[in-house]
């Protein structure tokens, strides 16, 4: 069982950015595949960033690619998504997730085993 607890949401301006975390409860945490989704109001849970379990491989949506940067350190059972260049539109729900996977990362909501319960971003314009 994988416990996962999000952190660093919050209201920030458009242009600013902001660092969110995601800290896991379990050892097996450096065996995951991690990712990042988002769920805006009335719209369906989409894909943002995900990691594999070494952090040498990583994938982004387009939406944010450029702009959004995951990464984890295995030590601290902890993924991160710095996300700079923030738009109203990344107005959300971040959820972090793991899937237990040796073998790259996962983009697909169904992948996962284990879901955070959100961290708020808003973002004004």
């Amino acid at each position: 069982q994988v416990q996962l607890v999000e952190s660093g949401g919050g209201l920030v301006q458009a242009g600013g950015s902001l660092r969110l975390s995601c800290a896991a409860s379990s050892r097996t945490f450096s065996s995951c595949a991690m990712g990042w989704f988002r769920q805006a109001p009335g719209q369906e849970r989409e894909f943002v960033a995900a990691i594999n379990w070494s952090g040498g491989s990583v994938g982004y949506a387009d939406a944010v690619k450029g702009r959004f940067t995951i990464s984890r350190d295995n030590a601290k059972n902890t993924v991160y998504l710095l996300m700079n260049s923030l738009k109203p539109e990344d107005t959300a729900v971040y959820y972090c997730a793991a899937a237990v996977t040796d073998w790259g990362f996962k983009v697909r909501s169904y992948e996962y085993d284990y879901w955070g319960q959100g961290t708020q971003v808003t973002v004004s314009s």
